[in-house]
C-alpha cells in the first residue's frame, strides 16, 4: 500500500490532501500541532489506514519520534513526504516582535529541514518516492508586509531546486508547489472578502492543492515547480526578468508611490 506523510494535516491544504489520498486507498500519516483539529480529522479517515498524531515540526526530537512511528506503521515505506505545515504572520518587519519572526522561521523553514532530513532514509528506500513541499507565490518576489514569511518560502524554493539534483542520485524526486491565495484558515478575513473573482490571486479552494499533490506524485516529466493557479508562473518569470519593475509595481499596489 502506498503511504503519504502530511504535516499541517489538521486544516486547509493538508486536511484536503489527507482526505484525497485516503479516498484513493493510500495509508495516510496525518500530523499537526493542533490537537483539536486532529480530533476532527480522526472522523474523516478510516482507522485501519491512517496514523494521526500531534507533531511540532520545529522540534527535531518530536519529529524523529513521529517518523519512527510512521515507519513502524508502514514497514519503512514512504512514497510521498508532503511538507505542508506553515504559519503566516504579517506586518512590517521592524514592527514585528522577534519572537514572531523566529516562530515563522522555525515552522516554515526549520520544520521543512527536519522533515526532509529525518525522512530521507525512508524516501531513499522507497521506489519512485517524492519529497514535496509547500512553498508559496510569495517565493516569486519578496512581498511587503510578509517579508519573513516570503523569505522562508524563497528558502524552500531554493532548497527544493538543490535537493532535486542531490537526491536524484537515489532516485528520489523532489518538487514543490507555489500556491496563490488559497482558502484556508491562514488567510485573514479581510483578504478573503477582497479577493478578486478572477486572475492569479483569485481565491482558490484547498481541494485544488490536494489534486496538485496527487498529480505531482504521478508526474513523469520531472516537473519541479507546481504553480496554483498556473498564472503564478508568469509572475515568477516577470520578477526574475525585471526585479526592479516588479518592485515598482508592488510599491504602487501597496501605496508606497
Amino acid at each position: 500500500m502506498n503511504s503519504i506523510f502530511i504535516t499541517g494535516a489538521g486544516s486547509g491544504m493538508g486536511l484536503e490532501t489527507a482526505k484525497y489520498f485516503s479516498q484513493r486507498g493510500w495509508f495516510v500519516g496525518a500530523y499537526d500541532i493542533d490537537g483539536d483539529s486532529l480530533e476532527n480529522l480522526s472522523g474523516e479517515l478510516p482507522k485501519d489506514y491512517c496514523q494521526i498524531k500531534r507533531l511540532d515540526v520545529a522540534n527535531k526530537d518530536d519529529y524523529q519520534s513521529v517518523i519512527n512511528s510512521f515507519s513502524d506503521a508502514t514497514s519503512g515505506r514512504l512514497d510521498l513526504l508532503f511538507n505542508n505545515a506553515g504559519i503566516g504572520k504579517g506586518g512590517y518587519f521592524d514592527e514585528q516582535s522577534f519572537e514572531d519572526i523566529l516562530s515563522i522561521v522555525n515552522v516554515n523553514l526549520l520544520g521543512v529541514l527536519h522533515g526532509i532530513y529525518l525522512a530521507s532514509e525512508l524516501l531513499r528506500n522507497t521506489e519512485n518516492s517524492l519529497c514535496f513541499t509547500t512553498s508559496s507565490s510569495s517565493a516569486t518576489y519578496g512581498m511587503p508586509g510578509l517579508a519573513v514569511y516570503s523569505a522562508t518560502k524563497h528558502a524552500v524554493k531554493g532548497l527544493t531546486e538543490a535537493l532535486s539534483i542531490e537526491m536524484s542520485r537515489y532516485g528520489v524526486r523532489v518538487a514543490d508547489t507555489l500556491p496563490g491565495l488559497i482558502d484556508t484558515p491562514l488567510i485573514p478575513e479581510g483578504w478573503r472578502a477582497s479577493a478578486p473573482s478572477e486572475g492569479m490571486f483569485r481565491l482558490i479552494p484547498a481541494s485544488e492543492v490536494a489534486q496538485v499533490v496527487w498529480d505531482a506524485y504521478h508526474d513523469t516529466t520531472g516537473r519541479l515547480h507546481w504553480y496554483i493557479p498556473e498564472e503564478i508562473a508568469e509572475l515568477d518569470k516577470a520578477s526574475a526578468n525585471d526585479p526592479e519593475g516588479t518592485r515598482k509595481k508592488l510599491s504602487s499596489l501597496n501605496g508606497f508611490e
